[in-house]
Order: structure tokens, then C-alpha cells, then sequence
């Protein structure tokens, strides 16, 4: 009919909105919360910054250059300015080719899908579908209307980047923190994917603790995260009550809202603690967030109060881990290590374990903890801290009754630990899905000199662990992050004799660790590191010495 094909050939010439609003895109915005050299799209760069620009290195930034029709930021500097300025301009950029995109109606192409990681549960599954020579990608349906889809707020979605705040209905989600002095500023944006923990000084008075809003409740939960169609609400994860003692006890029920209050001149449920805890997926769309509450007394002598904050997040489907850093290491955090377990090369099969104690549920590298008997030390360790070495051990007293082998079994145990690992992370944030983020621990075994030449019968048991950690400065020389590159584990024993019936020795067992830094030398004529091969006149500097 002829109604709708006017209508049709109205949408064919009016273009649907962007789907990419290319203001806000900029590939050249390198350096987290950092301004970018040349880079004028960088929001992190102030008028400052621009001033000292030498040219814009991206000067224009669109979407996909397929498109029919679609708006174009272009970006110049004000060089005739005092001083220079930045110019931003937002255009309408036509592609004048016949083979062009009008509409984006494939949604699945909108954003990455991370595909399912194969398991020995799923492959015969995923063998089935994509196996064959050629399968579908298609969607299920193709919606043609594309007036509906893409309406400015037809379902639009706040998908989140690293370091952004976290938007609320009304501002952002506070985490309090201390700004100038130990005092709590409630202006502090928890930053998405910054795992944050802070304590502050808060200043109350008992008569009016009911009206004081950070000691609350409600104040931490009464604004709902932006975050899709449907805005998430914080609820509530548990109640910890804390006495004037110091006693805590958990509440049963976290349904109730405890509002603080006087009672007996003293405040009760007031806040002294809260913990976010953010679920998020893997296109950065928060789904999911609770928050876990310490409520305390106050008394009518306190003036002040200490309040602390916490903020993580984690990725739906999968165990939160704690990082030892963003990507590099940070120095005085544990290294991470993990094993390799039947099912491999499945990568979701790549678990972590930690050095000698199966039960440790951080995932970190550990070694001997220093005591006088090794005997009682198995299950004692401690933490390899990036960047500090260490050294422990213990005492060995050995007897003519003690048989070799279950010795030696007995001392390897201690110095190694009952799962010693296969792998450890090569950044702070590695995965477990991703293997090649994982450097092998190459395993070496070295022999010393006789003990005791006594008897005849000998066998050789372990006395020392040396574990040598070789790093680099990886990325930007402005910011460089910690790479562990290479892993060595040296076990170095050495022959005991049988000893006389009623005779005993001491032998000393050890531990080591020991960081090295690898990192090669900036290149001469590197621009980071201007090199200049002149000479200059001796009367240069003069009249100055």
C-alpha cells in the first residue's frame, strides 16, 4: 500500500541516531588520570595543558567509517591565541561511497561478547556448534524498525570504565575519606573497578547523633546506582552491633533499618563502618551491589568518631581474587602463584593454589616461617611480599633413629609445602583464564658437600629453598609497572650419613627469597632520554662560573 511504502522511504531517509557518541570517544587517552601529550581529546587535560600542545595527534575522531551518515569531532589548536587554545568542533561527516551502513540494527555487533571459555563440562557442547565447517551467528530475529530501537532513551545503559564514578540518581556513591587532614570528606567518588579502603575522623555530638546524616544508614543507601533500564538498589548484606566494650555481635536479620538514636545519653547504631560490595558484568554494566554495616554506641564524652570505608568489585560468574595490583605489581603486596590441575589445556581449568599450604584461600606465594624446630614448623608461612627479601629457617635435630627417606619426604614438605605451585602471575590483576599472563617456576636441585663421614650409609636430604624472582618496568616510562618475567626454585641438599646409635646433630634448614630487577636501560637517542653531541664554547657560561 501506498501509506507504508511513504513510511517506509521516510525512515530510509531520515538516519537513526548515533550509537557511538564520538565526543566522548578518544583513542589516544592513554594514561589513566593522566593528561596525554598532543592528545586534545584527553578529558584529563585542562586549558593548561592545552596551551603548551605543539599540534593535535588525532585531530579528527569518528565512529565506524562505514556509516552513511555520522557525526565527526574534530579537534584543533588556537595557535594566534594568548595562549594557544583548543578548538572542538562537532560536524555532520557524510561518506560519499554508494556501499555504506544507514542502520545498525545487528545489536550483537554492538559491543564484545567475551566468548564462553571451553571446560571439560561444555566442549562437547560448543564441539556440537561451532565444530563444523561453517555455523550460524545470526541473531534469533532482525527487527527492521530501527525508530523503536534506537530512540535516545529507549533502553539506554550505563556501562562503566575503569575509574569512573559510579553515578547515583542524585550525585555519585560516596566513599568518605580524609582530603587535607584525617577529617571525613563525603565528596569522594568511589571510582569503578578501584578497589578502595579508608578511615577517617568524623566529629559528633551524642545530643544530635539522630540528626547527623553520615551516621546513618540511610545516608549509604538511599540512592539507587545508575546502571541500566532499571536502576540497581543497595541493599543491605549484614549488620555487625559494636558495644562501648568493643564487643561485636551479628544481627540475625539485616531487614530492619537501625535509624541511630539516644538512649541513656548514648548514641546507639550509629555507623562506624561500611563495606561496598559491587557485581558487575563483563561489558562494565553494574548488575548487583550490597553493603555490609558496623553499627555502634557512642558515648557523651566522645567528641570524634573513626569511621572506616571499603569498596570491591567483582565480575559476575566468577571468584573474587584478591589483586596484589593494577596491572604491575605494588611493592609490599603478595605475589600470586597458582597450579595447574588435571583437565588442562581447558583455561577455565586454571586454578590458583598457593605455595606449600592447600588451605590458603588467597592464592600467594609463601615460604618457611622461621622457628626452632622444623619438625613442628609444617603449615607455618609466610607471605612473599613483591619486592622484599626474605629469609627464614629452622633447626633440624637429627638421631641415629630416624630413617632417610621419610625425613628427606619430611624436610621437602616443609621447605616446599604440601602443593607447590606450577605457575605465578606475571601481573598484579592476572587472571586465571588467561595462561599466557602465567610464568612457569623452573625447578632446579643442586647437591653439597658430605655432613659426616662416619659411616657408610648415606642419602641425601634437602636443606635449603632459594627462590630467585626476576621483574621488569613494563609499559610507560611516566608510569612503569611491575612484570614478573621469570620464576626459580633451587633446592640444594645435601649427603647425611647414619649417625652412631645416641648420637645427634643440628642441621640448620633455610628459606629464600630474593627479587631482581631486569629491566634494560633506556636506548641512547630514545626521546624519552635526549642525548646531545655537541660541545660548547669555554666563555659559554661567563660572566657565572
Amino acid at each position: 500500500p501506498a501509506d507504508i511504502r511513504d513510511a517506509a522511504q521516510a525512515r530510509v531517509r531520515s538516519a537513526p541516531p548515533p550509537v557511538t557518541d564520538v565526543a566522548r570517544l578518544c583513542v589516544c587517552d592513554l594514561l589513566v588520570a593522566q593528561c596525554d601529550v598532543n592528545c586534545c581529546c584527553d578529558p584529563d587535560c585542562s586549558a593548561q595543558d592545552f596551551s603548551l600542545f605543539t599540534a593535535c595527534s588525532v585531530p579528527v575522531v569518528t565512529g565506524d567509517s562505514r556509516l552513511c551518515s555520522q557525526k565527526a569531532a574534530v579537534y584543533s589548536l588556537d595557535v594566534e591565541a594568548n595562549p594557544p587554545e583548543r578548538k572542538f568542533e562537532l560536524i555532520d561527516q557524510v561518506n560519499p561511497s554508494i556501499f555504506c551502513i544507514h542502520a545498525t540494527n545487528y545489536k550483537q555487533a554492538l559491543y564484545l561478547k567475551s566468548p564462553e571459555i571451553p571446560t571439560p563440562e561444555n566442549f562437547d557442547l560448543l564441539l556440537d556448534k561451532f565444530g563444523g565447517a561453517t555455523f550460524s551467528a545470526e541473531p534469533d530475529t532482525w527487527n527492521l524498525d530501527t525508530d523503536a530501537e534506537n530512540a535516545p532513551d529507549a533502553n539506554e545503559t550505563y556501562r562503566y570504565e575503569y575509574g569512573v564514578p559510579v553515578q547515583t540518581e542524585d550525585a555519585f556513591l560516596r566513599l568518605p575519606s580524609p582530603v587535607v587532614s584525617s577529617w571525613c570528606s563525603d565528596a569522594n567518588p568511589a571510582g569503578f573497578l578501584v578497589n578502595q579502603a579508608t578511615k577517617c575522623i568524623r566529629s559528633v555530638s551524642v545530643e544530635k547523633c539522630d540528626s547527623i546524616q553520615a551516621l546513618s544508614m540511610l545516608f549509604y543507601i538511599n540512592s539507587s546506582i545508575l546502571a541500566s533500564v532499571f536502576q540497581v538498589n543497595i541493599t543491605v548484606e549484614s549488620i555487625i552491633v559494636q558495644s562501648l566494650s568493643g564487643t561485636r555481635t551479628l544481627l540475625n536479620s539485616s531487614d530492619v533499618l537501625r535509624v541511630p538514636m539516644v538512649l541513656d545519653e548514648v548514641c546507639i547504631n550509629a555507623v562506624l563502618g561500611v563495606n561496598y560490595h559491587i557485581t558487575h558484568t563483563d561489558t562494565g554494566e553494574i548488575i548487583e551491589a550490597a553493603a555490609a554495616f558496623v553499627l555502634g554506641a557512642i558515648s557523651k564524652e566522645a567528641l570524634s568518631i573513626e569511621q572506616s570505608f571499603q569498596i570491591s568489585f567483582t565480575q559476575e560468574n566468577t571468584q573474587p581474587v584478591a589483586l596484589s595490583g593494577n596491572p604491575g605489581y605494588v611493592v609490599g603486596l603478595p605475589v600470586r602463584a597458582g597450579f595447574r590441575p588435571q583437565g588442562y589445556p581447558f583455561p577455565a581449568a586454571f586454578l590458583f593454589a598457593a605455595l606449600a599450604l592447600s588451605s590458603n584461600k588467597h592464592s600467594q606465594l609463601t615460604i618457611l616461617q622461621s622457628t626452632q624446630d622444623c619438625l613442628a614448623a609444617q603449615g607455618a608461612r609466610a607471605p612473599v611480599l613483591f619486592g622484599y627479601n626474605m629469609v627464614s629457617g629452622c633447626k633440624l635435630r637429627i638421631t641415629a633413629a630416624m630413617k632417610c627417606q621419610p625425613l628427606a619426604q619430611t624436610l621437602l614438605d616443609v621447605l616446599k609445602g604440601q602443593s607447590f605451585p606450577e605457575y605465578v602471575a606475571s601481573f598484579g590483576n592476572s587472571q586465571a583464564q588467561d595462561v599466557l599472563d602465567w610464568v612457569p617456576i623452573t625447578q632446579l636441585h643442586i647437591s653439597e658437600q658430605m655432613i659426616s663421614n662416619t659411616l657408610q650409609s648415606s642419602c641425601q636430604i634437602p636443606v635449603s629453598l632459594g627462590i630467585e624472582v626476576k621483574w621488569t618496568k613494563y609499559g610507560s616510562l611516566v608510569n612503569p609497572q611491575a612484570r614478573i618475567v621469570n620464576v626459580t626454585a633451587t633446592i640444594t641438599t645435601t649427603t647425611l650419613k647414619q649417625l652412631p646409635s645416641g648420637r645427634e646433630r643440628i642441621i640448620p634448614i633455610t628459606s629464600s627469597v630474593v627479587f631482581t630487577d631486569i629491566s634494560s636501560p633506556a636506548q641512547p637517542g630514545y626521546k624519552a632520554w635526549p642525548t646531545i653531541n655537541i660541545k660548547l664554547p669555554f666563555d659559554f657560561f661567563y660572566p657565572f662560573v
